[in-house]
């Protein structure tokens, strides 16, 4: 923890939106995200295909989209679809795409969410990829989290529509369906997991002061612990963000989210609750810089 009908953000599950995240660690880590779209023959490590689920599972992976709807349900930016490519006989990226720039991290903070990005496409990009991580959170199902995240990243002129939007998706009904408490609190022997993690972000319109991205990411969503019904599951999707120069720094005004590109699935052996649990505990999230 989006607004656009390409179906949006927020706590998506992967298969049609995705809405995976947690806000950046507050260690500034320096990440290249590569310019170029990626390459074929993907072989991602990720949880191998099942053949069958409860219908149970399916309904709760399925009522994660409603937040996602809202998001893209508020207005603004109908991008077109063409996002982070996966497509076949696509070339590999040159040496240039993934060597550093030498433009040094963003080393500001508003909250626990990067800040004081460079005033042009390559912040504009850093800062998207940030803003993705926090925008799907888990801090996202907090009221109070949520609304300090919206006032760190979208643009003041937008952050009331984002808000009463947000209020709505995130109600008893979703949390009840997702099967945390009716106060969107995770319940005591489950750990509630939503992390977003991008891969690469390209620019696709650009001005002085405006800015569209987008971001290809992959995600997790689910509740690890003995007895879950929304077990954790990965996801790859491609987040279209347009942000504007506001006040020293970019600022988020549209998001929007589509399914994809997505590597071919590996045979590796899924993890148990525990472990996954453990993982996501136990390791931080980076602050992007391009």
């Amino acid at each position: 923890m989006s607004l656009d009908d390409e179906n949006g953000y927020g706590s998506g599950s992967g298969r049609t939106d995705d809405g995976y995240s947690t806000i950046g660690g507050t260690r500034q880590t320096r990440t290249r995200l590569p310019d170029g779209e990626g390459s074929d023959g993907y072989s991602t490590p990720r949880r191998p295909a099942r053949s069958s689920r409860s219908l149970v599972t399916v309904v709760g992976v399925v009522v994660l989209l409603i937040a996602a709807i809202a998001f893209a349900n508020m207005g603004g930016g109908g991008k077109d679809g063409s996002g982070g490519g996966s497509g076949n006989g696509g070339s590999k990226p040159d040496s240039s795409s993934t060597a550093a720039t030498g433009t040094k991290p963003v080393d500001g903070k508003n909250g626990t969410i990067a800040s004081g990005f460079a005033h042009d496409d390559q912040g504009a990009q850093s800062a998207a990829a940030n803003y993705s991580v926090a925008l799907g959170s888990a801090e996202m199902f907090d009221k109070t989290k949520r609304d300090s995240i919206l006032d760190a990243v979208i643009a003041p002129s937008a952050v009331s529509g984002f808000r009463t939007t947000l209020d709505q998706a995130y109600s008893t009904g979703l949390f009840k369906n997702l099967g945390l408490n009716d106060d969107g609190s995770t319940p005591a022997g489950f750990t509630f997991i939503s992390r977003t993690t991008p891969i690469g972000t390209k620019v696709t319109k650009s001005s002085t002061d405006q800015v569209t991205v987008e971001v290809w990411c992959t995600g997790l969503i689910g509740l690890a612990g003995e007895g879950s019904t929304n077990p954790v599951t990965d996801g790859w999707f491609t987040i279209t963000m347009e942000l504007k120069w506001v006040s020293g720094d970019w600022k988020a005004v549209t998001h929007s989210q589509k399914d994809g590109p997505a590597p071919v699935g590996s045979d590796t052996r899924a993890s148990s609750a525990d472990e996954i649990a453990g993982a996501v505990n136990g390791f931080g999230g980076f602050t992007y810089a391009r």
